[in-house]
C-alpha cells in the first residue's frame, strides 16, 4: 500500500512503528507504486512515501537527526552524489547489494547503490528520418539539422549529465561548441518533457528529439498517448570512440534512518529478482542485476553498448556542464 505522506505527517512525534520505512523519493509516486505495493504485500511492511520534487538534501541537512527519512529514492548520479556529499546517508553494507548491482553502479563507499539504467537517446520520426541517419552524440551539432531537433530545457537533470559526457569525452572548448551547434538546429525552443518532444515529432514540429528511452514504453502503454509514440523509432547514439550515454536510479540510507532494518530489507529486496522485474516490465527501464530479462517491448528496440566513462566522473562535471549550458543560454 503506497500513502502518500507530507513531511509534517511523517514527522509527527508519535511512536516509531516497527513494520514501516519511511522514503523520500524524487522519483514520481505512481512510478515506484508497483514496486511499494508487492514489498507490502511480501513482507508486510508499509511504505509511506513523501514525494521531494526539489531540495531534498537541504531538506535532509535542515532535519538532521530529527529526520523522519529512512530512505531516498532519486534520479541521476549526479543527485545520488549531491546527496552523499551532503553528508547525509550512511555506507550500508550488504551482501545482498553486492551481489545484485555491479560495482560500477554503485558507490565505493557503499553509501549509493544504482537500481535501474537508463538510455539517453534520439527519438526519430519513422517517416522523415532514415536508420542509420544518427549514429553519434556529436552529429546532433551537424547544419543538416537546422530547424529539426526538439528537446527538454538544457539545464534539466538529464541533458546536463548528457553535456557532462559530452565532456567527459571532449572537453570544455568542444563541448561549448557542440551545445552552440545543437542549440543552432532546434526547430523551437526547449520546452516540456521527453514525452513533448515525442508528441512535437507527431505534430511535425521536428524531426528527430533528445529524450531517455523508458517514456516511449510508458507512452506506448497509455492510449491517449499510443498514436504519437507510434510516430518514432528509438535510436541508440554512441560518441565517437564510446558508447552510448546512461544513467541510473538509485537508493541511498539516510543517517538519521529510524527503521534501519527495515529500510535495509526494502533496499534489498529493490535490487532482487522481484523488483527487477517490476521495474523492467512496468517502468519499461534496464535492470541492474545481471540475468534479469528486459521487458519483450525494451528488447525489441535493440542492443546498444553503453558508454564506459564512470558515472561518478559525470557527477564531478556536472557543474562545469551547467555553466556551458548557461554560457551558451541554451534554453534562450
Amino acid at each position: 500500500m503506497l500513502r502518500l505522506s507530507t513531511l509534517a505527517l511523517l514527522a509527527l512525534s508519535t511512536p516509531v512503528l516497527a513494520q514501516e520505512v519511511n522514503v523520500y523519493s524524487h522519483r514520481q509516486p505512481e512510478l515506484i507504486q508497483p514496486l511499494v505495493d508487492a514489498f507490502t504485500a511480501e513482507t508486510g511492511i508499509t511504505v509511506n512515501v513523501a514525494f521531494v520534487d526539489k531540495g531534498m538534501a537541504e531538506r535532509l541537512q535542515a532535519e538532521g537527526d530529527r529526520s523522519p527519512a529512512d530512505l531516498v529514492l532519486t534520479v541521476d548520479i549526479a543527485r545520488l552524489t549531491q546527496i552523499v556529499d551532503a553528508d547525509v546517508t550512511q555506507a550500508v553494507q550488504s551482501d545482498v547489494l553486492e551481489a545484485n548491482i555491479p560495482a560500477a553502479l554503485r558507490d565505493a563507499n557503499d553509501h549509493w547503490f544504482g537500481l535501474t539504467a537508463r538510455a539517453r537517446i534520439v527519438y526519430a520520426s519513422k517517416d522523415r528520418v532514415a536508420d542509420g541517419e544518427v549514429t553519434t552524440y556529436e552529429d546532433l551539432a551537424d547544419p543538416k539539422w537546422k530547424g529539426r531537433i526538439c528537446t527538454r530545457s538544457g539545464t534539466n537533470d538529464y541533458n546536463v549529465a548528457l553535456t557532462a559526457a559530452v565532456l567527459a569525452h571532449h572537453g570544455p572548448e568542444a563541448t561549448k561548441a557542440w551545445l552552440e551547434g545543437v542549440k543552432a538546429n532546434l526547430a523551437r525552443k526547449p520546452d516540456g518533457g521527453d514525452r513533448d518532444q515525442v508528441k512535437a515529432i507527431a505534430a511535425g514540429e521536428c524531426d528527430i528529439a533528445i529524450g531517455n528511452t523508458y517514456y516511449i514504453g510508458q507512452m506506448l502503454a497509455d492510449p491517449e498517448q499510443k498514436p504519437a509514440a507510434e510516430t518514432v523509432r528509438i535510436l541508440f547514439p554512441t560518441f565517437e570512440g564510446g558508447g552510448t550515454h546512461v544513467n541510473i536510479s538509485g537508493v541511498a540510507m539516510t543517517k538519521s534512518a529510524p527503521n534501519k532494518e527495515n529500510a535495509l530489507k526494502f533496499m534489498e529486496w529493490l535490487s532482487g529478482d522481484a523488483a527487477q522485474k517490476i521495474y523492467a516490465e512496468t517502468n519499461f527501464e534496464y535492470p541492474v542485476k545481471p540475468g534479469v530479462e528486459r521487458s519483450a517491448l525494451v528488447a525489441s528496440w535493440g542492443d546498444f553498448a553503453p558508454d564506459t566513462k564512470p558515472l561518478t566522473e559525470l557527477a564531478a562535471l556536472r557543474a562545469d556542464a551547467l555553466k556551458l549550458i548557461e554560457e551558451v543560454n541554451f534554453d534562450g
